[in-house]
């Protein structure tokens, strides 16, 4: 089976102005583990049902695994690339007693990283709408962790709020499920994981008259009520994640 991944020496250093000097690293190897994918989808497990779906006999074998990864002196990270050079970071930080994912997008023209969700005790989100996402997956740009649209879906999942999935939602991340975890029952896991879709559940996306697209999500960096990014920057982060 073709695996797409990029190896590690190809890839540039990571620099994420604005967020750290911390020695992140490209972990291109571990998105062809098994036990990576559930421990990265484990915030999206929110029921007894739904984990059982996701671990089956590897639960204990999963959170060691996440263990280990928050365990590292250095910050595994994974680079998708997007039009126009803009890249979206996904970041495990692990700092400790204050680890988590931190989702980030950053131009080489821009003078700080932009935060669009993270996963810990204090989590904000969602930060990407269905469309951005799908986008992201299947743009087969090269110069990322991997062009395989089925790790990209999984590895951006967890930074997905939306309450207007398309009808071949399901379908699309049933297949990443099979391709990266081997779930067994794919289609029913799907079902699941975006009914009730992580730390804050799904927001409404509208497009404001100038073009950017903002939701509700309580707590959402891209909600103009909330927490938002000052106006120009919300509307870079919509220019940058835009399919």
């Amino acid at each position: 089976m073709m695996t797409y991944v990029t190896n590690s020496a190809d890839l540039h250093p990571v620099r994420l102005p604005g967020y750290g000097d911390e020695p992140f690293t490209h972990r291109p190897e571990l998105l062809n583990e098994r036990l990576f994918w559930l421990a990265h989808l484990h915030n999206w497990a929110d029921s007894t049902d739904v984990e059982e779906l996701l671990y089956g006999a590897d639960y204990e074998a999963a959170g060691a695994f996440q263990r280990r990864l928050f365990e590292q002196a250095d910050w595994p990270t994974f680079t998708i690339p997007l039009r126009a050079g803009h890249r979206v970071h996904i970041v495990y930080r692990t700092f400790e007693e204050d680890e988590g994912v931190d989702y980030l997008l950053h131009h080489p023209d821009w003078d700080r990283v932009e935060l669009l969700a993270t996963e810990e005790g204090h989590f904000m989100g969602p930060g990407l709408a269905w469309p951005e996402l799908v986008a992201a997956a299947g743009n087969a740009l090269p110069g990322g962790t991997t062009t395989d649209p089925h790790a990209r879906l999984l590895l951006l999942l967890p930074a997905l709020g939306d309450d207007a999935l398309p009808d071949d939602a399901k379908d699309r991340l049933a297949a990443a499920l099979r391709a990266r975890t081997k779930a067994e029952a794919a289609d029913t896991l799907a079902a699941a994981l975006l009914e009730a879709q992580g730390l804050w559940g799904p927001a409404r996306w509208t497009t404001t008259e100038r073009g950017v697209r903002v939701n509700d999500g309580e707590y959402s960096v891209r909600n103009p009520a909330k927490l938002a990014l000052p106006p120009d920057r919300l509307a870079g982060v919509s220019v940058g994640l835009a399919p």
